[in-house]
């Protein structure tokens, strides 16, 4: 299973700094760069409603599922 971040192509978008956007979401940058690289392993509801409420972007606009390729 694959899940892709796409949390950088959406802060672009909506032109807004990591150090801004994790301010506002009241996460540390350290945490959400790990977020926005994919390297995250988790990511907690309230977090991922405080993301999408800032950026005005729904959940699949940030999360995206690619099959494993066989």
């Amino acid at each position: 299973m694959a899940i892709i971040v796409n949390l950088d192509i959406m802060m672009a978008r909506r032109k807004i700094s990591l150090g801004e956007l994790a301010e506002k979401v009241d996460i540390t940058p350290a945490n959400l760069s790990i977020l926005k690289t994919g390297k995250a392993k988790a990511i907690r509801f309230s977090t991922l409603e405080a993301i999408c409420k800032e950026l005005d972007c729904q959940p699949g606009d940030i999360l995206e599922f690619r099959p494993d390729e066989e």
